[in-house]
């Protein structure tokens, strides 16, 4: 399979997993991936379709998050710069998606985003790269639980949604 802003075949080769896996310790969506606790247990008994639409839903989240807070100016330039800094990426990735690599990577270590072809988005000018992108890893976060909130949360009898 191949779809936008992924590489089937890699995606179906990796797992989301960041390794940083909050679900042992009772998060019902990862703090590192954003997978729902059962993806991170059924994982490996998924089937490519399953994992696929697992990836899919990941990747839209994240790339609306990074839509709204940065803009890229110029994709040649931010791919350039993401094969200079040896971060791998697939040439169907999302500019989102590249934006994401980048900052997940080298954030702590980026000047200007400018530099990069980016522009971050009113209000976020003034932040850093690395403030930039722990906001977006937050917002990627809440838009997750929500996600998992409206589709997966099961009302108990009161119908108040719980576990």
């Amino acid at each position: 399979m191949s779809s936008p802003g992924c590489d089937g075949r890699r995606l179906r080769t990796r797992t989301p997993c960041a390794g940083r896996c909050s679900t042992t310790y009772g998060d019902l969506v990862c703090r590192g991936c954003k997978r729902f606790a059962h993806e991170v247990v059924d994982w490996n008994r998924y089937d490519d379709a399953a994992k696929d639409a697992v990836w899919q839903r990941l990747l839209l989240l994240r790339d609306q998050i990074v839509q709204g807070r940065i803009e890229v100016e110029d994709d040649e330039l931010l791919s350039a710069q993401l094969t200079r800094h040896r971060i791998p990426f697939a040439v169907s990735d999302s500019p989102a998606s590249k934006v994401w690599l980048l900052l997940r990577r080298g954030a702590r270590h980026m000047g200007s985003l400018t530099a990069y072809g980016l522009r971050p988005l009113p209000p976020y000018q003034e932040l850093s790269p690395r403030a930039l992108r722990d906001l977006i890893d937050a917002d990627y976060q809440r838009l997750s639980e929500a996600h998992y909130d409206r589709y997966f949360r099961v009302p108990d009898a009161a119908g108040v949604a719980g576990r």
